[in-house]
């Protein structure tokens, strides 16, 4: 059973983050910290910090050396 998320938990930056991930993901099947942080235009330790949230939250997984989403409760526009 999917533990339901609180989208309220997250940051702004964390949502921004998200949003690069997901633009990346959705396109590509997964999402390099490198294009994450060119995409979100933030540094790579804030980026860092952003996707160890995600993760804690289960919105963004590990996927090799990149990232893939998990299981979310709400859709971005990118």
């Amino acid at each position: 059973m999917i533990e339901a998320h609180d989208v309220q938990a997250l940051s702004d930056v964390d949502i921004h983050v998200y949003e690069a991930v997901a633009s990346q993901a959705v396109e590509h099947g997964m999402a390099s910290r490198a294009g994450v942080v060119r995409a979100s235009g933030l540094t790579e330790e804030e980026v860092r910090e952003c996707i160890a949230h995600l993760i804690e939250q289960g919105y963004v997984v590990p996927r090799g050396d990149g990232y893939a989403l998990g299981p979310h409760t709400f859709e971005v526009e990118y």
